[in-house]
């Protein structure tokens, strides 16, 4: 099956760690919030990220994202680009790559609304992250949105691991 761009653009920022210069990295993910993942774990972790529009950057728009979503400032850093996937939906989205820490327990999530249960009239609001954790290269790849692989195995490749 053949994915089609819809026109929807996101950007994120993939953070990783090392624990000595020669180690391979460690990555941030986030798992999605709301009713649809809360069960799921596989292909249920995204790197932080959102959609942009016409006007602003794609990196402007994942540093933004990264900000909203875990309620901390990006970090500084070399960015690292790690270039476009095509997720299932047909989202385009880009990202990039910052070696820098962070302790998950300081993460403020970001939350949306939505009508919760469908069809009820009732709008609930939910994390846009619930829980944000770091993952060796291989436990990522089997829990990350599956067309994500791609920035891991770009960060791998950066990485030489």
């Amino acid at each position: 099956m053949t994915v089609k761009p819809n026109g929807k653009r996101s950007a994120g920022l993939l953070l990783f760690r090392r624990a000595s210069p020669d180690a391979a990295p460690e990555v941030l993910l986030g798992h999605m919030g709301g009713p649809f993942f809360a069960r799921r774990d596989a292909g249920a972790w995204t790197i932080p990220k959102g959609e942009y529009v016409d006007g602003e950057t794609a990196w402007d728009a994942a540093r933004r994202e990264f900000e909203e979503e875990l309620g901390l400032a990006p970090p500084d850093g070399e960015p690292v680009p790690l270039g476009d996937v095509l997720q299932a939906g047909g989202k385009l989205v880009t990202a990039w790559a910052v070696e820098a820490d962070l302790d998950p327990a300081a993460v403020v999530p970001g939350t949306f609304r939505m009508e919760w249960p469908r069809g009820s009239g009732q709008e609930r609001e939910f994390p846009e992250l619930d829980r944000v954790r770091w993952f060796t290269l291989d436990e990522a790849r089997a829990v990350i949105v599956t067309a994500q692989t791609g920035f891991l195995d770009r960060l791998a490749e950066h990485s030489g691991h």
